[in-house]
Order: C-alpha cells, then sequence, then structure tokens
C-alpha cells in the first residue's frame, strides 16, 4: 500500500473525500509554499496574505467535500487559480490595484527555501535577491507576475497560461520581454549578480 507521501493529487483527494483529512493536510504541505508565494507576489503584504491562503483552503475543502471538483490531475493549477481569483477579488473589494513598488515586509524571497551557506555567501545570496526584486519591481505587471510564476513557483508556461487566462504565446512573449527588460536594466545600471 502506497503511503499518503507517494500518492498522486487525484488519489489524495479521492481519500479525503471519502473521510481521510490526513490525505488533505499531505496535499495542503505538497503545495503551501507555491500557493503561499504566489499570494504573497499579488498582495505584498504577509497578514493579508496568511488571510488569503486561509480562505483559498476553506474554498477548496468546500469544492472538494460537496464533490464539485473537476480539475482532474491538474490540482495545482486550480488551486492557484483560485488564489490568483480571491486576491483579485479582494481589491476589487478595497477598490484599489495592487501595489506595484518595493515593500519592507516579506515578499517572494524571503519565502524561497535557500540552501544553507557560510555567512558571506549568505550576504551575497541577499544582496543578489534585493537587486533581482528591485529590478522585477520596475518591470510592467503582466511581465513581473510570468516571470515570478515560473522562476520561483517552478510552474509550466501551460499552467501559468491558465492561471493568468492569457494564452501560452502570451505568456511566453510576456516572459521573453520581461527578461529583456531586466537584462537592459541590468547593462543600463551596471549591475552584476
Amino acid at each position: 500500500m502506497r503511503t499518503l507521501d507517494h500518492a498522486s493529487d487525484t488519489e489524495l483527494i479521492r481519500a479525503f473525500q471519502d473521510g481521510d483529512t490526513d490525505a488533505f493536510e499531505t496535499l495542503i504541505y505538497r503545495y503551501k509554499d507555491k500557493i503561499f508565494s504566489s499570494i504573497l507576489f499579488f498582495v505584498k503584504d504577509t497578514y493579508l496574505a496568511e488571510d488569503l491562503f486561509q480562505d483559498v483552503f476553506i474554498k477548496i475543502i468546500d469544492t472538494l467535500k460537496n464533490k464539485r471538483y473537476t480539475e482532474e490531475g491538474k490540482f495545482l493549477p486550480w488551486a492557484l487559480r483560485i488564489a490568483h481569483n480571491l486576491c483579485v477579488d479582494y481589491f476589487r473589494k478595497v477598490k484599489r490595484t495592487p501595489a506595484i513598488k518595493t515593500s519592507d515586509n516579506k515578499d517572494i524571497f524571503d519565502v524561497l527555501q535557500i540552501s544553507e551557506e557560510g555567512p558571506d555567501g549568505k550576504i551575497m545570496q541577499g544582496q543578489s535577491h534585493d537587486r533581482v526584486r528591485k529590478m522585477l519591481d520596475l518591470l510592467p505587471e503582466e511581465q513581473r507576475e510570468i516571470i515570478v510564476l515560473r522562476h520561483y513557483a517552478n510552474m509550466s508556461f501551460k499552467e501559468i497560461a491558465e492561471i493568468t487566462n492569457c494564452s501560452i504565446n502570451t505568456a511566453l512573449g510576456r516572459m521573453r520581454y520581461g527578461l529583456i527588460n531586466l537584462r537592459k536594466m541590468m547593462i543600463e545600471k551596471q549591475i552584476a549578480l
């Protein structure tokens, strides 16, 4: 018998629907970092991201318990789409758009799991992350979103296209132009990572 850690998303969902709460905990643990990181990227506020993260899982639980989940084998893109929609809904409610500026609060770079290095390596890596974060904040939102989802959430272009409601070609184009713009900034500011 396979353990829950080795079960597929579909198997975990079915087990949860049959009353196994450990299966849902395994599913949460499997994707919590990616989902939380994507929320934090959009809202740039740790406390708000935590609230929205809980809302995402409440919605997921409700959908799964009522057996309305139809995204066979595509749990993560589906969950990220819910997260994205809840972020958009939040900003609609407060009648403002997400701020596109560097935040002093934790952001996606603070959530990333970084391998342990010596103190000098950590300092250099922190400085590189700060430079990249500042440059990303200067990109148009659509380009920044694609780069973060691709490089920091490790999503495929197909998944990114589904979440951002655009075609794969549009996602690829935004990625390309985002990287071109980052290279231009690095050359103009003579930044080395």
